[in-house]
């Protein structure tokens, strides 16, 4: 069997084990790979004092020396993007070549993260005669991140990099199913020179971890990656205890498809994207709104790329697709497809499970799907694709608009007047304008309505993780 990593818990700067474990699944053949530690109360005690004894420390280390750390990490992740990357495929099922380039992005994320908190600057502000105002950002404190199992070292990396370079303590709870990508990181950490305490890693029942570390009072920030669900819970339980949120959900991206494109090449583009990561992406695009004079040359286009993906385990030499990470995607899956056939609509591909081990589902198409379809309001996070028509682009906003989520949206025009439209009107956290492409480590990322708020990358991903602190300072007493 390939070496899985031996997990434990990360504390005060020392690795422990416990008592209770879960197995760690690998999704392609359902064999178990590993254990999973599950951390105690007092285990969670030890994290919050060691998290905030490592913010009394870290915050009073200077910007330019907590750059070097995040710059050495991005050194030693890249010369271990091997290691990591097969570890990621062994929780996931993804192709070997996108762990590797999952990996990659971290050194990317942690470079921009380094040279930007060189670059929190204050302001003065000018007062009377002998009195001024100086504007600071100040680290917000101990955070407690939350990261979720669909990129799992990367979002781990992004809610980690943006906390230290800001000069913030933290403890990351990982997700039990795809747990060896935070444990990666966390050893990069500790070998990159990150003082004890300032990083800590648990792993537990996610419902007992949140309800007791969210209403600490060393907490001074939650930031969570994962379901509108679950984060709408978790909001409402910082709320009650005061603490800011930084809150990237999930989405139901919709695509329009205007009548002065190219519809072959966009759907095999479209296709392209829509099966990355098994569907398991929340920027995935899924509502897909051709022109109707378009449809049917999109539609042959889009199930010509569909029918050409290869789905097979992630180790295996050109695979694109690999399975989704547990049985309870592939129930989800099978259940939504059956319920847009029963509202009417028509399978063009796929729907179902593929052979009897592992969480393989086909990469499926449904066409002319109603709105009453379950699947049309919930985010299916699956290999489905919904291939509708919109009669304008006033309409296929109109239907863009129409759910309560707000992270990605794509246009496909070669119109100014299109463009300045969708700009102007599409409600969504990122819109990506003839590109299925959405972020770079430089740009914020996050969504609007259920989709969250706040963003994660860029400068404003930086500035979450600080106050704002005004210090008025007058010459003379008096």
């Amino acid at each position: 069997m390939l070496d899985y990593p031996d997990l434990k818990l990360l504390i005060n700067g020392e690795w422990r084990t416990t008592s209770e474990t879960n197995p760690v699944v690998n999704p392609v053949d359902e064999s178990v790979i590993g254990s999973t530690p599950v951390a105690s109360k007092s285990d969670m005690d030890d994290a919050l004092a060691a998290a905030e004894a490592g913010f009394k420390v870290w915050s009073r280390t200077p910007a330019g020396a907590r750059a070097d750390v995040l710059m050495r990490a991005a050194d030693i992740i890249r010369e271990r993007v091997d290691e990591i990357a097969l570890s990621n495929t062994l929780d996931m099922g993804k192709p070997l070549g996108d762990s590797r380039a999952e990996v990659l992005r971290c050194g990317k994320i942690l470079e921009w993260d380094a040279a930007e908190s060189l670059r929190l600057y204050g302001r003065v502000i000018e007062g009377p005669e002998g009195y001024r105002n100086t504007v600071l950002r100040r680290p917000i404190g101990p955070v407690v991140a939350f990261s979720t199992w669909n990129f799992p070292v990367s979002t781990a990396m992004r809610k980690i990099a943006s906390a230290l370079a800001a000069g913030c303590s933290l403890i990351l709870k990982a997700p039990e199913d795809t747990p060896s990508g935070a444990f990666q990181v966390a050893r990069v950490f500790q070998e990159a020179g990150l003082p004890d305490g300032v990083l800590n890693l648990l792993y537990g029942v996610p419902e007992d971890v949140s309800a007791y570390l969210i209403p600490q009072d060393s907490v001074r920030l939650v930031t969570f990656t994962g379901s509108t669900a679950v984060g709408h819970l978790l909001n409402k339980m910082a709320a009650d205890h005061m603490k800011p949120v930084l809150m990237e959900l999930g989405g139901h991206a919709p695509v329009l498809v205007c009548d002065d494109v190219d519809p072959v090449r966009v759907a095999e583009l479209g296709a392209a994207r829509k099966y990355r990561n098994s569907g398991q992406v929340c920027t995935s695009p899924t509502r897909f709104y051709v022109a109707e004079g378009h449809i049917d040359s999109f539609t042959e286009s889009f199930l010509a790329k569909a029918r050409s993906v290869r789905v097979g385990s992630g180790l295996d030499t050109g695979t694109e697709m690999g399975p989704l990470v547990h049985a309870r995607r592939v129930e989800a899956m099978t259940d939504l497809v059956t319920d847009a056939l029963d509202h009417g609509a028509e399978l063009k591909l796929g729907g179902k499970r593929m052979g009897n081990k592992g969480f393989f589902f086909e990469p499926t198409v449904l066409a002319n799907v109603p709105d009453s379809a379950r699947i049309m309001r919930e985010e299916p996070f699956g290999p489905i694709a919904i291939l509708n028509t919109m009669a304008s682009l006033d309409d296929g906003i109109a239907k863009a608009n129409q759910l309560p989520f707000g992270l990605a949206a794509y246009g496909f025009t070669n119109s100014a007047a299109n463009i300045d439209r969708m700009v102007a009107e599409v409600e969504a956290g990122q819109l990506s304008l003839n590109t299925f492409d959405t972020s770079l480590p430089e740009t914020p990322f996050g969504g609007v309505k259920s989709s969250g708020f706040g963003r994660e990358g860029g400068a404003e991903g930086l500035t979450h993780y600080t106050v704002v602190k005004n210090v008025g300072h007058k010459s003379v007493i008096g």
